[in-house]
């Protein structure tokens, strides 16, 4: 698939700060910086902040290619940063890197699961533990998205990035065989057991020992009562 491509007007300004800054943005336009490791320094230019969200509203995003036409000659960049207003949402500042066709730069790109693990079969849960990494791909070769299939993964089983197949032209900026998505084993549901009531209980006694009205015939009386002995004359009675 072709990379999205989108024309953006700029031009050169002159100073720095806020006060320049403010009389930019009273003309709907906004500061912005172009780097680039081929440039001799940043350039300063002056852009349009509608312009901007249009020119990345596209299925790359931020990283659509845009043709940067401002006094002196086209130049490829992307959009690299955009400072926001924290209420308003409105563009106040934007950083684009410039880049070469014949060069590979370094973007995110966003990671989609396809397909449906057997593992959820088993009552596994399917997580997806990164939803974007980082790649290496020349500006013509940037993929929209890296798809990855997860339907093989069995319960318990994960998915690393060395198992991913990148598209032609595309390499993982990375070192560590990182985890992308897993069929976790899901958690035991705890069982609680609640306590017997006991069937018989003991009746308490008197104060003097004998089994208080209403107790059952032959109840042990309560620890610690007083009990009466029968008297030698009672037995002869």
């Amino acid at each position: 698939m072709a990379i999205d491509r989108s024309i953006l007007e700029a031009k050169s300004r002159e100073g720095s700060g806020k006060g320049p800054a403010r009389r930019l943005r009273l003309e709907g336009m906004i500061p912005a910086v172009v780097y680039g490791r081929h440039l001799d320094k940043p350039a300063h230019i002056a852009v349009v902040a509608k312009a901007i969200r249009t020119a990345v509203t596209t299925p790359h995003k931020l990283n659509t290619l845009i043709t940067l036409r401002v006094a002196g000659g086209d130049r490829l960049v992307m959009l690299k940063d955009v400072q926001m207003d924290p209420v308003s949402r409105d563009f106040l500042h934007a950083d684009f890197i410039e880049v070469r066709e014949n060069e590979q730069v370094k973007v995110k790109i966003p990671v989609v699961l396809v397909g449906k693990a057997i593992g959820t079969a088993d009552g596994g849960i399917l997580s997806q533990i990164r939803r974007e990494i980082e790649v290496l791909a020349l500006p013509n070769s940037i993929p929209e998205r890296i798809e990855v299939d997860v339907t093989h993964l069995k319960i318990a089983e994960a998915l690393h990035i060395n198992d991913v197949k990148m598209p032609e032209g595309v390499t993982v900026k990375t070192h560590v065989n990182f985890t992308v998505a897993v069929v976790a084993v899901p958690d035991k549901e705890e069982v609680v057991v609640a306590p017997v009531a006991s069937v018989a209980a003991t009746p308490a006694a008197g104060a003097d020992g004998k089994p208080a009205p209403g107790a059952a015939p032959g109840a042990t009386p309560a620890a610690g009562a007083k009990v009466e002995t029968p008297k030698k004359d009672d037995k002869k009675k």
